[in-house]
């Protein structure tokens, strides 16, 4: 076949995957799945004969912990090995595959062998996270934008944007970062006088499963809180401004709470 199907899992809940992203589950020969992938996908929607790969990847903060800890190298190679002979490969990754994934990476790989591909949309985390928690990313009165930042490099933004991002109204969605709360939380109080009193934060723990968690504070209190939880499972991601505070009129999903916290997702 000398093809390979870049499938978006969705953040969590396995029924947000798409019609199309199942057909092509049920066809494959060979998945490599990320780990933030819901484990029931692969149970309801491909056959037992297949091979699947766990090509996991965890922060850099884990790699030592990790021994599983797979380069992207490592998975570019994998991927070119089964499509070079002619498997049925499906590249199944969390989320929506276009943001924050990692993608272009394998596709440069892909072109490089001249094999053909195709990239199947998903449901993003922030989009899963906002729906699941009646959080609306952008709302009349509220927030006119919306932001999708990952902060994979901490120096990758600058003071002046860090300013700009204290001051502005839009929604700001921050991927990945759940090791650098701090590091945000000081960013963004450095000027309190900036810092609109109606902004909330919300901390979203394991978006749209039956594990998900909702933390909300003011920007202020937003570093007590992270002392009193210390700790928050993966993934996580933080949604901060003004629609924060629809949270408590509009959610329609409990806040279920397991203790001891338990992780969803393929480890």
């Amino acid at each position: 076949m000398r093809k390979v199907i870049f499938i978006s899992a969705g953040p969590g809940d396995p029924d947000l995957i798409t019609i199309k992203a199942v057909y092509h589950l049920r066809k494959s020969e060979v998945i490599l799945v990320d780990r933030l992938v819901s484990p029931e996908i692969l149970k309801k929607y491909s056959n037992s004969k297949i091979k699947i790969i766990y090509v996991g990847k965890r922060s850099t903060c884990c790699r030592n912990e990790n021994p599983l800890y797979m380069t992207q190298k490592r998975i570019n190679d994998i991927m070119i090995y089964h499509a070079l002979r002619g498997k049925y490969v499906v590249r199944l990754k969390g989320g929506d595959v276009s943001i924050f994934s990692n993608i272009m990476d394998e596709l440069i790989e892909l072109k490089k062998y001249h094999i053909s591909y195709e990239i199947i949309p998903g449901v993003t985390a922030a989009v899963g996270a906002a729906a699941y928690t009646g959080i609306p990313l952008t709302a009349r009165g509220y927030a006119s934008s919306v932001r999708f930042i990952t902060l994979h490099d901490p120096n990758s933004i600058h003071k002046d944007q860090w300013i700009e991002l204290m001051n502005t109204s839009d929604t700001l969605v921050f991927y990945m970062c759940i090791q650098k709360l701090d590091f945000i939380f000081d960013k963004l109080i450095m000027n309190k006088r900036n810092i609109y009193t109606d902004k909330l934060v919300a901390i979203v723990e394991q978006a749209t499963t039956p594990m998900q968690k909702v933390y909300t504070s003011s920007l202020y209190n937003c570093k007590e809180l992270i002392r009193k939880e210390k700790k928050f499972l993966s993934p996580s991601l933080v949604i901060i401004g003004k629609t924060v505070n629809l949270h408590r009129k509009f959610k329609w999903t409990s806040d279920l709470y397991f203790f001891p916290k338990k992780n969803y997702f393929v480890s």
